[in-house]
This record gives structure tokens, C-alpha cells and sequence, in this order.
């Protein structure tokens, strides 16, 4: 499933995890802790890979298209744990 997001929103989802929630995603998805941060904005690519993140510029920081949201469903469910 494809998701577009403006940057900022993606980064205001990345700051509001709890701390550890990188590594739980990458955990529960099999991924490298890296590939995830990259998916948040980062650019290590060389310990962690490229995961379909495509930026546009443009204002609120551009546009962000996701061509898998795993990362991102995995982290709304840590946030709403979080709240509860």
C-alpha cells in the first residue's frame, strides 16, 4: 500500500516514538535499525538500506512517498500503545 506524507509529518511521527521503538520495528520487521531511521529521514546507507522513500521538495518539508507503509502502521500502533 502507498502512503504520501509531507516530511515534517513523517519526522513529527519519528520524534513522538517512545525511546527504543527504532530497534522494536526493525525487530518485529526484520529489518537493520538503520533501514528504518532511514525510512524517518535518515541517509546511513551504509548499515542500513534503502526501504521506498521517495521525497519530493516542495513546503512543509516536500512530500514524502512510501511505497510500503509497514514501518509506519508499526509505529502509529506504538504510538497509540503508548497514550493507552
Amino acid at each position: 500500500m502507498t502512503k504520501t506524507i509531507t516530511f515534517n509529518e513523517l519526522r513529527k511521527v519519528k520524534d513522538a516514538l517512545p525511546s527504543g521503538s527504532m530497534t522494536k520495528i526493525a525487530e518485529q520487521l526484520g529489518l537493520e535499525k538503520e533501514t528504518v531511521r532511514n525510512y524517518f529521514g535518515g541517509h546511513d546507507y551504509k548499515d542500513g538500506k534503502s526501504c521506498g522513500v521517495h521525497i519530493e521538495p516542495g513546503p512543509d518539508g516536500g512530500l514524502v512517498m512510501l511505497d510500503d507503509t509497514q514501518i509506519l502502521d508499526l509505529a502509529f500502533r506504538i504510538l497509540d500503545d503508548s497514550k493507552s
